[in-house]
């Protein structure tokens, strides 16, 4: 999150450029760079999971993570170590992406696991919801700095703050984490299949994965829209101050926080199928005409509105998505089917959101085009519920 955030900061210490929107591009195809990683993550590591267990998973993904954050958190600047810099920052968050191929789906494949009879739904949602947490924390720190520290000095070292403190999470996560007991459906599993099996089973499966990714594609890119972009766009195209963007990022946040236990259990009451196809149709029809709206007068305010629209619809399509996700992989590779699905969704899409957003703007001058990455996400996501059907009935 704090990558996107302060994706100015970054491209002033590490990719300085006489242009901005040459140096934004250089750091949002950083941040996207991480994303490739992922279907890579969800494949070797997917598959560790699988057969090793979802504890020992999670424990070695930590593990990742912290060292590809604290990377970028401690590299120095251009200006200090020239070419270096941002090769340790690309490879420190290749590492993060390479983490973050299996977290998601090992965090949402052990809740499921967990979860009490007909409440899957709304255990597995808490894996989403968790994420706002960082979204709503790094944007209450952002505030704080931007309140403490003038413009300059942010964009020098401040943005370095929030990273360490991430970092600073790990010990603890850590010891959350080793204190996890494996889940009963795995602990009892009288075969576990090895890293081939788990490989050959996938690509018997590949048509479902696709799916799956095509389903994916509409929650990755809504959230890393009103997220990791909200406040580049805000500051960078609309012209509203920083402060601005940051509440608007933190409201965001909260309202996902809210809304997502809640879609969660609503899942399991009307099921999946439902809830997702009327919100992949509500983000097609609206995505384009809201940002129209917003960038034909941007305010604090219409902002504001457009983004917690968009907190809605995220928040009401990702309650049944992830938990739908777990259900269509075959038990055997639940985990690293998930990951791959989800990772390759991210990697081509949601990733890209902040970098596909700044390019399209720049190439048709029209400020309301991440609308229209956003109704492309849509029709993907609809499109794939429409023809999982069939499939779910067959695994």
């Amino acid at each position: 999150m704090v990558f996107g955030y302060y994706a100015t900061g970054i491209a002033k210490a590490f990719f300085p450029r006489s242009s901005e929107y040459a140096s934004l591009m250089q750091t949002f195809a950083t941040f996207g760079a991480g994303y490739l990683m992922r279907p890579l993550g969800a494949i070797v590591l997917g598959a560790y999971i699988d057969h090793h267990g979802r504890r020992k998973g999670l424990l070695l993904t930590l593990a990742l993570m912290a060292v590809g954050t604290l990377s970028i958190g401690c590299t120095p600047g251009y200006e200090t170590l020239g070419l270096f810099a941002p090769l340790l920052v690309v490879l420190g968050r290749l590492v993060q992406g390479l983490s973050a191929g299996v977290e998601i789906g090992g965090v949402s494949v052990y809740l499921a696991e967990i979860a009490t009879p007909g409440r899957k739904g709304f255990y597995v949602s808490w894996q989403s919801g968790s994420q706002q947490v960082a979204v709503a924390f790094a944007a209450v720190l952002g505030l704080a700095l931007a309140s403490w520290l003038p413009p300059d000095q942010m964009l020098a070292w401040g943005w370095r703050i929030p990273l360490l403190a991430g970092s600073a999470l790990v010990p603890f996560i850590l010891l959350l984490r080793s204190s996890l007991a494996e889940s009963d459906e795995f602990a009892t599993r009288q075969h576990r299949p090895t890293r081939n099996d788990i490989w050959r089973t996938l690509a018997a499966n590949w048509s479902l994965v696709i799916l799956g990714m095509m389903l994916s594609t509409m929650t990755t890119v809504t959230f890393y829209l009103i997220t990791a972009y909200m406040p580049t766009f805000g500051s960078t195209v609309l012209r509203l101050s920083s402060k601005d963007s940051m509440i608007v990022t933190l409201c965001v946040g909260l309202s996902n926080f809210a809304l997502l236990p809640v879609m969660g259990a609503a899942s399991d009451r009307l099921g999946r199928r439902p809830l997702l196809i009327a919100f992949s149709l509500l983000s097609l029809v609206t995505a384009y005409p809201a940002l129209a709206w917003l960038v034909g007068a941007p305010s604090f305010s219409r902002l504001l509105t457009v983004a917690l629209w968009f907190s809605i619809i995220f928040a009401s399509y990702n309650g049944s998505m992830v938990v739908y996700l777990t259900e269509i992989m075959p038990r055997e590779v639940r985990a690293s089917g998930f990951s791959l699905a989800y990772s390759l969704a991210t990697g081509i899409f949601g990733g890209f959101t902040p970098v596909a957003s700044t390019y399209l703007i720049h190439v048709t001058g029209n400020r309301a085009m991440p609308g229209a990455w956003l109704s492309l996400a849509a029709a993907m996501g609809l499109t794939a519920t429409l023809l999982l059907a069939p499939v779910k009935k067959t695994v």
